[in-house]
């Protein structure tokens, strides 16, 4: 007799993975020591890591009852493009440490539930190797020196259908993490990133210039950059890492299309404000339906809806989804974001909130 194939392939998930914190404590076992301090560690004292997750629980819901939700459905629409829900993968790059299939995995499940995956330039997988045909990706790109290297790869992002460019800009150096530096983390010698090396070259430097200013500094892109990419790609161009209302009234002005407000996960500059507080500030300041994603400490479907509340279009998830892809692959990615969809439906419901154009400020409570 043939066995049994579970049709629901989330019936073989263990009964003790019902949430993303039970992923989290999982993937801890899965990884080795300094892989899992450089995934879950920040800058500096990590301040703005537990941050991003407290601020969340200052916010509480007023739900709204006998509502009538027949019609309910969680389908947002940013850049023109149609999305079934607001859950997209954050960048990250050098998958492949966290489980041999890297990206593919991710890719292949954002695929079946249909989630947005942002690609990192970092990469450990080719961007050719994905389904071309898949339309819920967009390219995610750390600007490489100079115009023309950052503008083949965008070249090439074009042709392998993405539908979006979004440039980081938030990192032109890296964070001072303490708790990396401990623990001696290195990437893996000969770890494959076929779209630019894992440490951009440095420009030479002479005695009297600093390291920083007029190292990696001198290379970082400018709003002139930004400009020109604008003008020289067939693709919608979003930047992620903006905090500043004054850079998103800039970024408005100078053709950007969206901005994913982030503090880079608390890994870069710490104490930096916290992405939730950064989106109340942007909102005030940019048109009435320009595309404004929170990156940073969902945890919860809850989170969403209290992100989409004070005016996110939709929200990334980054570490989580790691841990999905630590503790199983391409299945613990889709459970993990399976999690966080029915979280946020249920929430809808339970608020008395049909669809995302609903859930507003109304809805909140600061405590």
């Amino acid at each position: 007799m043939k066995p049994v194939i579970p049709l629901d392939p989330f019936n073989q998930i263990p009964a003790h993975l019902q949430t993303l914190a039970d992923y989290e404590q999982q993937a801890k076992k899965h990884l080795p020591e300094n892989t899992w301090h450089y995934l879950q560690g920040g800058a500096m004292d990590e301040v703005s890591v537990q941050e991003n997750l407290d601020q969340f629980k200052k916010i509480q819901l007023i739900p709204r009852h006998l509502n009538d939700l027949t019609q309910g459905n969680t389908a947002c629409e940013i850049l023109g493009q149609s999305f079934p829900h607001p859950i997209f993968l954050a960048p990250i790059g050098h998958q492949q440490l966290f489980h041999a299939d890297g990206e593919m995995a991710t890719a292949l499940a954002a695929e079946v539930l249909h989630s947005n995956l942002i690609l990192s330039t970092f990469s450990n997988t080719d961007m050719r190797s994905l389904k071309a045909e898949n339309p819920y990706k967009w390219f995610q790109l750390y600007w490489q020196g100079d115009r023309e290297k950052s503008l083949a790869l965008v070249k090439l992002a074009e042709q392998q259908n993405f539908k979006a460019l979004v440039i980081t800009v938030d990192s032109p150096h890296s964070g001072i993490r303490d708790r990396e530096r401990r623990v001696f983390f290195q990437l893996p010698q000969g770890m494959q990133h076929p779209h630019t090396p894992a440490h951009i070259p440095l420009p030479e430097i002479g005695e009297d210039q600093h390291p920083v200013f007029d190292g990696l500094m001198q290379i970082a892109p400018k709003w002139q950059d930004i400009e020109w990419m604008i003008a020289n790609t067939s693709l919608p161009v979003i930047l992620k890492g903006i905090v500043h209302p004054k850079d998103a009234e800039r970024a408005v002005q100078s053709g950007v299309q969206g901005l994913i407000i982030s503090n880079h996960g608390g890994r870069v500059l710490d104490s930096c404000i916290s992405p939730l507080n950064a989106l109340q500030r942007i909102k005030a300041v940019v048109p009435q339906h320009f595309p404004l994603i929170v990156d940073g400490g969902i945890r919860r479907g809850s989170d969403i809806f209290k992100a989409i509340a004070l005016g996110a279009s939709a929200v990334c998830i980054g570490r989580p989804y790691i841990h999905g892809l630590a503790v199983a692959g391409a299945l613990g990615v889709a459970h993990v974001i399976k999690i966080l969809k029915e979280e946020f439906e249920i929430t809808m419901a339970l608020a008395g909130t049909a669809t995302l154009k609903e859930i507003t400020s109304d809805y909140i409570f600061h405590k």
